[in-house]
């Protein structure tokens, strides 16, 4: 389920038109991890790459109007990346891969480490990704979901589960097309790093999409509707759903709740107000929720830890969600609320968040 807005499809089709048949090799990926990225524009002024986690960088008009850049060595990782054009955005029309992005496309660029990173596709096992579509009565809108299910899923087998949320702007196929959770799973689980479990990835609002677009950033009311709708959308919809087409965990201890950004503040709304359910609680760059912490979790206290297995926290030291995430650490402490809390480094950007994951992952002792 892919939609566009107007400026997304400008990013993807008006390279295309306005450059077709240019044949510049990009973006090139050499042996030092360094990427060369090149873009023929040749009537443009200026030109730069925006890459993922790095500043803007400059490129130089060659021969034939082709503009050319090469980065420093690059850690090993899955970068986004746009150029700008005489001040417009535009994906790279040499490169099919893209991030997708209910806001903003860009194109993608793996640069690979000197061994396998856990988001690299490798000679192991591999789960299988289903995609599934329903009709949300609580959101008003068609949508969708997905399920990673293990290699060697055997249907009859009861698996624990990880309910995996995006951030705002991303689709329900964040975390597999861009986070590529479903290849850090395999990974882990090859290496016996974790156990076989079934993930589910759905879509985060409680609210038409199109709404995400407009009011929610900007308004804390709809921002508050969207998390305790999802809830709703989640408990009464793709759950029932989920189960009749897996056979789901029933105990809580089998159970885990984590997700990034809007997705980290609707994972500890959530969780942290059903630990009946999840007994598992983790957050990414938690984003989205409200700094009335005894309003929202009215009742979480000292006495919750015997439920919870694990609450764990982590946000990077440049994200600038970092001073709302310690408030909300430190509040956990005034409630001696056990948890686990990591500063690492980074911002607000999948170069963190599939860290993460992985790191999450291996925190489960289901």
């Amino acid at each position: 389920m892919i939609h566009m807005t107007r400026r997304s499809l400008s990013l993807v089709f008006l390279p295309l038109l306005q450059m077709l048949g240019q044949n510049a090799m990009s973006p090139e990926v050499q042996a030092d991890r360094k990427v060369t990225f090149r873009v023929k524009a040749p009537n443009a002024q200026k030109v730069e790459v925006a890459l993922e986690g790095q500043p803007r960088l400059a490129m130089a008009k060659g021969e034939g109007g082709v503009w050319t850049a090469t980065t420093g060595v690059l850690a090993p990782d899955i970068y986004g990346y746009t150029f700008n054009i005489d001040g417009t955005g535009f994906v790279d029309p040499a490169n099919g891969q893209l991030k997708t992005n209910a806001l903003a496309v860009s194109s993608a660029v793996l640069v690979p480490g000197d061994k396998p990173m856990p988001w690299e596709h490798t000679a192991v096992p591999h789960g299988v990704v289903h995609h599934h579509f329903f009709e949300s009565a609580i959101a008003g809108d068609k949508r969708d979901y997905y399920v990673y299910t293990p290699p060697g899923y055997n249907p009859k087998k009861t698996y624990p589960l990880m309910v995996l949320l995006h951030g705002f702007s991303d689709y329900a196929d964040g975390w597999t097309t861009v986070g590529k959770a479903n290849l850090i799973m395999d990974n882990l689980l090859a290496e016996g790093k974790v156990k076989p479990m079934i993930v589910l990835m759905t879509l985060g609002y409680g609210v038409p999409i199109d709404k995400l677009r407009t009011g929610i950033p900007r308004d804390q009311n709809l921002w508050q509707n969207n998390a305790a709708k999802y809830g709703e959308t989640l408990f009464q919809e793709v759950l029932p759903s989920a189960e009749k087409l897996y056979k789901l965990p029933k105990k809580s201890t089998q159970r885990a709740i984590v997700g990034l950004s809007m997705g980290g503040g609707e994972s500890l709304q959530i969780g942290l107000n059903r630990l009946d359910y999840f007994a598992w609680v983790g957050a990414m760059s938690a984003g989205g929720g409200t700094a009335k912490y005894e309003e929202t979790f009215p009742k979480l206290g000292e006495a919750d830890n015997s439920r919870l297995k694990l609450l764990w926290l982590a946000c990077g030291k440049d994200d600038r969600l970092m001073e709302n995430n310690r408030k909300f650490v430190g509040w956990l402490k005034s409630k001696n609320v056990k948890h686990t809390w990591v500063e690492s480094e980074g911002a607000h950007t999948w170069l963190v968040w599939r860290r993460y994951l992985a790191e999450f992952a291996q925190q489960l002792r289901f």
